[in-house]
């Protein structure tokens, strides 16, 4: 029955027992979404695909109701790129054919959630795909057996961990040993400095709302992790987005120009070690630079900085924090990415404007939960976790040592990437004709999932881009999954230049 649906020629066959046609029913559903707010001026609508897989109905009907949508000048098609809800002329972006990023354009309020939202709900329709766009590690290089023993050690030594409420500040051992641990990074904090998290972006979320207001403007790295583009959004914030290297991060010359020429920044947001996606590890003499620039303008510098201890190398490089003398830098990490992706423990130094973070953070959600605390103490305490570092950081070599073996190998002409220097990011670029929604669609279809550009910004780059990551430690079916995806990207890259 279903097959006869999908398949027939007429949209107005199928008809539900309300008068109106259904693919003007449709219609309507996405023309008060946009009315409304929930799809804004640029964001994408499902693909044809997507928009007949989530509605059950036929090609046929889907086309039907994006006619009317058009019609109605609600949205516009874009060549190989699918359908954006249409930005009316008065408030068009600038320009972005403009090639040249050496300077920063206009801030923006972000309006990346919606994006992100049916990027998800569009990769939950295939929950076996091989997910080649996360972003942690392959569960089985975590130390997943240590864990559930040191778990059962705490409960046995304190049976009260999972009924008794913790201190506000979070476990007084684990923060003494992470303020410990915290001189390998340069970083000089005692336990009372440290405030325990529910993962990173909980602290970056903290160190948002500590120094800024709706309406302000943060400056970003661009490309950008999405989930800080989605925390900004939730704050009601403009985000100024700053070029960046694969090689050496945020360019200070271009953030100085926009500290100068927008005196409306309130905080700058790095991640200066291994950054999401980019995979870049910012030189000592640049973090430097950076600390300084901020400490003389004297704004806020947050830093996210959850990747360092997956650096190669035997010491993983310093943290920003390593260079501030007075308090102008908030430090945000976790042990999300390095051990234990399920524990979402995560933690802060707010400077300067630490006791204003404690406050919000007891007002926003209290204490962590204490049993995580207890068993990475016990674990941070003992060597276990320089060998388990160890051994991490060689699987994720081998990975990705094999990955830009089998990238560069399939990928068509014109794919370029810069391999990284740790963690498990690859930020690929592929030949200017593929768009990377459209790759990421027909990925999804051939069962692997990945992670398009243009959720890396809120200013329209990166849609020939796309972000893979080294999850599985299945080598040789993460090589056959790269090379099918060359093969795809060779594909579209030739049918759009027939076209």
């Amino acid at each position: 029955m279903t097959e006869t649906i999908l398949n027939r020629a007429d949209p107005s066959a199928e008809r539900p027992t309300d008068s109106q046609p259904l693919y003007r029913q449709l219609a309507d559903q996405y023309r008060r979404a946009i009315g409304n707010g929930v799809l804004r001026p640029g964001d994408r609508m499902p693909s044809m695909r997507a928009f007949m897989q989530r509605h059950g109905v036929s090609l046929a009907t889907a086309t039907e109701s994006y006619r009317v949508l058009e019609r109605a000048a609600l949205i516009d098609a874009r060549p190989r790129a699918g359908y954006f809800v249409r930005v009316p002329p008065q408030a068009a972006l600038p320009a972005a054919a403009e090639p040249d990023l050496a300077l920063p354009g206009a801030a923006q309020f972000v309006g990346i959630h919606s994006a992100i939202s049916t990027l998800v709900s569009t990769y939950q329709r295939y929950p076996h795909a091989l997910n080649l766009g996360g972003a942690t590690a392959s569960p089985d290089l975590y130390p997943t057996g240590a864990l559930q023993k040191a778990a059962l050690r705490a409960l046995r030594a304190r049976p009260t961990l999972l009924t008794a409420a913790g201190p506000d500040q979070g476990d007084p051992a684990l923060r003494a040993v992470i303020a410990r641990r915290a001189l390998a990074a340069g970083i000089q904090i005692g336990a009372d400095d440290i405030i325990m998290t529910h993962g990173g972006i909980e602290a970056v979320n903290l160190a948002l709302r500590a120094v800024t207001q709706p309406g302000d403007t943060v400056a970003v790295e661009s490309p950008c992790f999405f989930g800080l583009l989605q925390a900004l959004e939730s704050l009601g914030l403009r985000a100024l987005e700053i070029p960046t290297s694969p090689s050496t991060g945020l360019a200070i010359e271009a953030l100085a120009f926009a500290l100068h020429t927008h005196p409306d920044i309130k905080a700058v947001v790095v991640v200066p070690n291994l950054q999401n996606p980019l995979g870049s590890v910012m030189p000592d003499a640049h973090k430097a630079s950076l600390v300084e620039l901020c400490a003389r303008a004297g704004i806020p510098l947050i830093e996210d900085d959850p990747y360092r201890e997956l650096v190669d190398g035997v010491q993983p490089p310093r943290s920003l924090k390593a260079w501030d003398t007075d308090g102008t830098v908030i430090h945000c990490t976790s042990f999300n990415k390095t051990l234990a992706p399920g524990m979402r423990v995560g933690w802060i130094n707010g400077g300067r404007w630490h006791p204003r973070i404690g406050m919000l953070k007891f007002a926003q959600s209290r204490h962590n939960e204490q049993l995580s605390q207890v068993v990475l103490a016990g674990f941070l305490e003992t060597s276990a976790y320089e060998r388990h570092l160890r051994r991490l950081r060689d699987g994720l070599r081998l990975q990705r040592e094999r990955m830009a073996a089998a990238v560069a190998a399939s990928f068509p002409d014109g794919t370029r990437f810069t391999p990284p220097c740790g963690g498990m990011f690859f930020w690929i670029e592929l030949p200017r004709e593929v768009s990377s929604a459209a790759f990421f669609d027909a990925a999804l279809e051939d069962g692997i999932r990945v992670m398009p550009g243009t959720v890396f910004s809120n200013a329209g780059r990166f849609d020939h881009f796309i972000r893979l990551s080294c999850p599985s430690t299945d080598l040789d079916l993460a090589d056959e999954a790269v090379r099918r995806l060359g093969r795809l990207a060779a594909r579209m890259a030739a049918h759009a230049f027939k076209r």
